[in-house]
């Protein structure tokens, strides 16, 4: 098969089979390109393959296909997992684990995960859940705005928006290099969070705990999980958050 516009990942590419940890003379090539020779391998005996490009993203031709190609007919997973049955899960396990006097903290972005998060949260404790906003000042035109309108108005989450512009670019202004902005930026926002839950435990007698609508590619993009894996970038929810951090991360998402 021929594709155009296949983007491989991050610019790194496996030129020859002498050195890695894997032994690649028991790999075949299935795939490749003019500058990358290794788009696709294969160990039939021992059940592996890897990919040098995310078949997840739009950009990538009937990765659909090849994600259940693998899953599916591979894997064997069985297709009998529905989002309902997930979300009922979590709203009762998260009910035993806040209690039924504690307070949730919420990180929302207005993004899809945060916004399923946020929702989730909501239905499981209610007024308990206390989503915050933060304006770090590179927000688009009117987006607190609507972000606000369309959680607070249209799905009853008790949302509020922090304007921290000044104090992100502040902390930002003359930093070049990206991993230490998403350190900046990760560390920041815990600190503000931390702020934040210190006036609801003012207000209510408690703030335990910090929702995230962190990802499973977030994690392994950022750190080691299950299994070696390279630091693509540290996502600033999941490798930027600093070691002082009081709160305990919540996170319904984060295998997904």
């Amino acid at each position: 098969m021929q594709c155009n516009g296949l983007i491989i990942s991050h610019g790194k590419s496996k030129q020859n089979k002498t050195t890695t940890e894997l032994n690649w003379n028991q790999y075949n090539t299935i795939a490749g390109t003019s500058n990358a020779d290794f788009v696709a391998i294969e160990n039939i005996k021992s059940r592996m393959w890897g990919l040098q490009f995310h078949p997840e993203v739009t950009h990538s031709p009937r990765g659909n296909d090849i994600i259940k190609n693998f899953v599916v007919g591979i894997a064997g997973a069985k297709q009998d997992w529905v989002m309902t049955d997930y979300a009922n899960e979590f709203i009762e396990s998260v009910r035993i684990q806040v209690g039924e006097t504690g307070h949730v903290i919420g990180a929302v972005s207005g993004g899809v995960d945060s916004t399923v998060a946020a929702v989730l949260m909501n239905k499981a404790i209610g007024h308990r859940f206390h989503a915050v906003m933060v304006d770090n000042g590179c927000l688009r035109k009117d987006e607190a705005k609507n972000v606000l309108k369309r959680l607070r108005g249209d799905c009853g989450i008790d949302l509020k928006c922090v304007d921290a512009s000044d104090r992100f670019l502040g902390l930002l202004a003359g930093v070049t290099d990206p991993e230490k902005k998403r350190k900046i930026i990760g560390g920041t926002f815990i600190d503000i969070f931390q702020e934040e839950s210190e006036k609801i435990i003012k207000e209510h007698g408690q703030c335990d705990w910090l929702l995230q609508g962190t990802l499973y590619p977030d994690v392994i993009e950022s750190i080691s999980y299950k299994g070696p894996s390279a630091t693509i970038k540290t996502h600033h929810n999941v490798g930027g958050l600093p070691a002082s951090m009081r709160l305990k991360l919540i996170e319904p998402l984060r295998e997904l």
